[in-house]
């Protein structure tokens, strides 16, 4: 399976959304995320998401500690809040360091290249979300 090279993604204007408590309820595309990509994803170490989490990836030898283990992330959190989370963690955790994954306003220290764009695109973010969603264990 080919997966699309990450780095910021293509430059286009940020989808509206609306968050509603500790949530983003409505998808970002406005249909489902497809899962097997989402997971592709996660693994892919440019996308940095098992730099610090963890999880049922059995095939990556080296997988982060520094965030809560993804294993039953779709039991822990609704998919709005998945997707808050992969967003903009910054709204529920102004001293995270989890990146905010579609935002570009307001971030220090971002590279000139990152500047204006968002590190996943807008589908991107509803594939992670329709993965983690299916983690129940």
């Amino acid at each position: 399976m080919l997966l699309t090279v990450l780095g910021p993604a293509a430059a286009q204007a940020l989808r509206p959304y609306t968050v509603a408590g500790d949530a983003l309820p409505q998808s970002l595309t406005g249909t489902r995320g497809d899962a097997t990509r989402g997971r592709a994803l996660i693994v892919e170490r440019t996308s940095t998401c098992i730099l610090c989490h963890s999880g049922p990836f059995p095939e990556q030898a080296f997988q982060g500690d520094l965030a809560p283990n993804l294993s039953g992330s779709g039991s822990r959190w609704s998919e709005g809040q998945l997707r808050l989370r992969l967003v903009d963690a910054s709204r529920l955790n102004a001293s995270t360091i989890m990146p905010s994954y579609y935002r570009v306003d307001g971030l220090a220290r971002v590279g000139a290249s990152w500047r204006g764009k968002p590190i996943l695109s807008a589908e991107q973010i509803e594939d992670i979300v329709a993965y983690l969603a299916t983690l129940r264990n």
